[in-house]
């Protein structure tokens, strides 16, 4: 299975960009595939709390960081990297991974390089797209349009849609419905995944006493996002790999 690094991010703060990097790592374990995460919101690594057995916080700004992150990607035991960008720090990482060479790297085929690019409702939000197009072309992009609120997508007229996607013939989108805030909530409260949650599981493994109701909203969020994933280019092609390994185990 050729490595593959999964890439989470925004410019524009406040559209749920963690919220999708968990949901992410708890798709790929339902699926039984090996990752480890990292989470750029240095010090506090929000990704962290809730994945600390497989998370490494770090400032991606430092030296020393990026090689934690990008000289291990061959060599680690688990073959998918997601790594979780803080608020606005979409364009300055995808810079600097230009300058150090990981997005030729990624073209040469010396591992696979995917970007889920969360996006809210607002045109501040299309405005990133056309922004990040250059770094793009050459990646697996996803578009995840996160409905974090109750709110349509209301300015993503059809005139102004074909505007932005119009050189994006890469692109991939998916829908995040909004997961109901109580729910929500209660999972954040709790510490644990998604699918800890679900499975009434506390952060020990022990057997909680989360609410059936709350659970049965989260189990049903997690199915729509595992139907609008699985959809995807990169997780057809990280389930084939998978396959292949098992194939020839």
């Amino acid at each position: 299975m050729k490595p593959t690094v999964i890439i989470v991010g925004a410019d524009k703060g406040g559209v749920g960009k963690t919220t999708i990097s968990r949901a992410i790592l708890d798709h790929l374990g339902r699926k039984n595939i090996l990752a480890r995460a990292f989470d750029t919101e240095n010090p506090r690594g929000t990704l962290y709390r809730f994945y600390p057995g497989i998370t490494q916080i770090i400032d991606l700004s430092n030296v020393s960081d990026q090689m934690r992150l990008l000289d291990t990607i061959a060599t680690a035991s688990e073959k998918v990297t997601v790594v979780d960008l803080k608020a606005g720090n979409l364009s300055v990482a995808l810079d600097t991974f230009d300058r150090i060479g990981v997005l030729e790297a990624a073209k040469a085929g010396e591992f696979n390089l995917a970007l889920v690019h969360v996006v809210g409702p607002a045109v501040a939000s299309l405005d990133e797209i056309g922004e990040v197009a250059k770094y793009t072309k050459d990646m697996n992009y996803i578009i995840a349009r996160n409905f974090i609120n109750e709110t349509n997508f209301f300015e993503w007229d059809e005139k102004t849609y074909k505007k932005y996607f119009a050189n994006l013939s890469n692109a991939q989108e998916i829908e995040v419905p909004k997961l109901n805030e109580m729910a929500y909530e209660q999972v954040d409260l709790a510490g644990v995944t998604y699918t800890d949650f679900v499975n009434n599981k506390n952060a020990q493994g022990e057997t909680a006493n989360f609410s059936f109701v709350l659970r049965g909203y989260v189990r049903k969020w997690l199915a729509d996002f595992d139907n609008e994933l699985n959809h995807t280019d990169l997780m057809k092609g990280l389930a084939s790999s998978s396959r292949g390994r098992k194939d020839d185990a």
